[in-house]
């Protein structure tokens, strides 16, 4: 399984700041000990062209720029500077070639140690997020599909995040070929949701046998009403009882179990899979780091099926 990183392009942040930006190494530091199969290598930035294909040209160059106003960069909650700019792409990139892989390489699951950020509007960014990675990668893939088959690409993306996706519910609720399924918080951000095509949500304190009931009944809706070619699911350990801004309680043991149900179902349809890893905020940064290998060494035993299967 090959997985991309983008953690050696750190954004300056503040004393005190919230955001945990070093949970990104950390991951790749463990992986690399617990998971040493797993072929990591440094993510590509997204150029502007391909920002384009999801982000309005203005907000784009807004961003590259340096002139957002201080209200748009207050809600993306980063100061600006050209650290965060790389950093953005390379994130976005990572996901780019997480899918790459799956789609058109004989990988059937790839990931990018960071992403997630689905919080970013066409033409905004918001909640620590810049530029949204999975729209800009399920767009690409529409693309580059497009030059050898004749039916377009469908793409599911299923957002497991403990916040909701509305950023990518709002980019694709015109699309009929991205099916997005966000399981979120209820009374968590973003306080003004959008409608996903189908958003499941969950009460505080929510726990593992109902969020996992939640999730077969979501898994069963989708199959019936799309059929991916490709899917991108946001894995994040936000949902983890330990998470500061989370409000549900998961234990370690029902997240691997959710992570399982979603490379299970995606298995059962011989679907290939990218994922990133969107939100964690532990009160532990070991907790959000613990949650995010436990999904690495899922996807692992996805990957050797798929590698079976090629065989």
């Amino acid at each position: 399984m090959r997985a991309f990183y983008s953690d050696q392009f750190v954004l300056p942040l503040p004393e005190g700041h919230r955001f945990p930006m070093a949970k990104y190494r950390l991951l790749r530091d463990r992986l690399a000990l617990a998971l040493p199969e797993v072929a990591m290598a440094v993510a590509g930035p997204a150029s502007d062209g391909e920002l384009a294909l999801v982000h309005t040209p203005s907000y784009v160059q807004s961003v590259v720029q340096g002139t957002l106003s201080a209200a748009a960069q207050r809600e993306i909650g980063f100061p600006w500077s050209e650290a965060m700019v790389e950093r953005s792409r390379r994130s976005v990139g990572a996901t780019v070639m997480a899918a790459r892989a799956v789609l058109f390489g004989a990988e059937g699951v790839s990931a990018n140690l960071a992403g997630g950020t689905h919080h970013a509007y066409a033409d905004r960014g918001s909640g620590f997020c810049v530029f949204n990675d999975a729209a800009v990668a399920a767009r690409l893939m529409q693309a580059e599909w497009a030059r050898s088959h004749v039916h377009p690409l469908n793409v599911a993306i299923i957002d497991l995040d403990v916040h909701q996706g509305n950023g990518s519910a709002h980019i694709f609720a015109n699309d009929k070929n991205v099916f997005t399924l966000s399981l979120h918080g209820a009374r968590n951000f973003p306080f003004a949701k959008e409608a996903s095509d189908l958003d499941v949500e969950l009460p505080d304190g929510c726990d593992d046998d109902a969020y996992l009931h939640a999730l077969d009944l979501a898994l069963a809706e989708l199959a019936s009403r799309f059929t991916p070619n490709l899917v991108i699911y946001l894995a994040g350990a936000d949902p983890h009882e330990g998470d500061r801004l989370g409000r549900l309680k998961l234990s370690f043991d029902g997240l691997e179990a959710r992570d399982r149900r979603v490379f299970d179902w995606a298995w059962s349809q011989r679907v290939p899979l990218a994922f990133c890893m969107a939100g964690g905020y532990g009160h532990q940064i070991e907790d959000t780091v613990r949650v995010q290998v436990n999904t690495y060494r899922v996807a692992q035993a996805y990957a050797r099926r798929w590698q079976n299967l090629a065989v």
